[in-house]
């Protein structure tokens, strides 16, 4: 391996640091977007327990916060819901907006991989065959060594490059999408919420603890 490496040139370094970034990211992304730490099954008819039977106090609010990014959404409707609808899908959109940068946290950097290992490889490449007709230019093409040595660098970096970028690309649309259909399905849930809590309004006035909690 690492005399692979080596006739490589040192356009591996990078390649080989690409392909361990990409590595890490996609372990951490396969751990924190799960789906049940997302967006929790049953979070939504358990908040709306809470409110039916007046135990919405500022604790639970809290650790709704504390408990998922669908939690911090739910939460920030429900302190924001005695101001009306548009106010409160309002406040729910802005915690949503920092809930989405957060699932598409490194997926930037991923995609960025990506794009430049083949452009690392291309460049190994490039500076192999110039290797190549520069020994030719000055010894011929009687070396055969120097000659394989550097068509031995140009095919492995573009190979290494290659191998770094496809799995990295694959992975990158894979979190896209994953991140996309888990913003739906909370986009879904806080819509729920909205419609629920302003079905009619004076379902508030039955609420005490819920008007507590949003003045807080």
């Amino acid at each position: 391996m690492f005399d692979l490496v080596q006739a490589g040139g040192w356009l591996m370094v990078p390649i080989i640091l690409c392909s361990i970034i990409a590595a890490a990211i996609c372990v951490e992304r396969f751990w924190t977007l799960r789906s049940q730490q997302i967006a929790p099954r049953n979070l939504l008819a358990q908040v709306w327990n809470w409110i039916k039977n007046n135990e919405m106090d500022a604790r639970r609010l809290r650790d709704l916060r504390g408990n998922s990014p669908l939690g911090q959404i739910l939460a920030a409707g429900i302190s924001s819901h005695r101001r009306g609808r548009e106010l409160m899908k309002e406040s729910i959109e802005e915690v949503a907006n920092q809930v989405v940068h957060d699932l598409e946290r490194y997926l930037n950097t991923l995609g960025t991989i990506a794009a430049i290992s083949p452009l690392l490889g291309l460049l190994g490449t490039v500076i192999g065959m110039i290797k190549v007709f520069t020994s030719i230019s000055l010894e011929g093409t009687g070396n055969a060594a120097v000659l394989a040595g550097g068509i031995s660098e140009a095919l492995i970096t573009t190979a290494a490059g290659l191998t770094v970028a496809i799995p990295s690309l694959f992975f990158y649309r894979f979190f896209s999408r994953r991140v996309d259909e888990l913003v739906i399905g909370m986009e879904q849930e806080a819509l729920k919420l909205v419609e629920v809590l302003n079905v009619d309004r004076s379902v508030d006035s039955k609420k005490p603890e819920i008007a507590q909690v949003a003045t807080r």
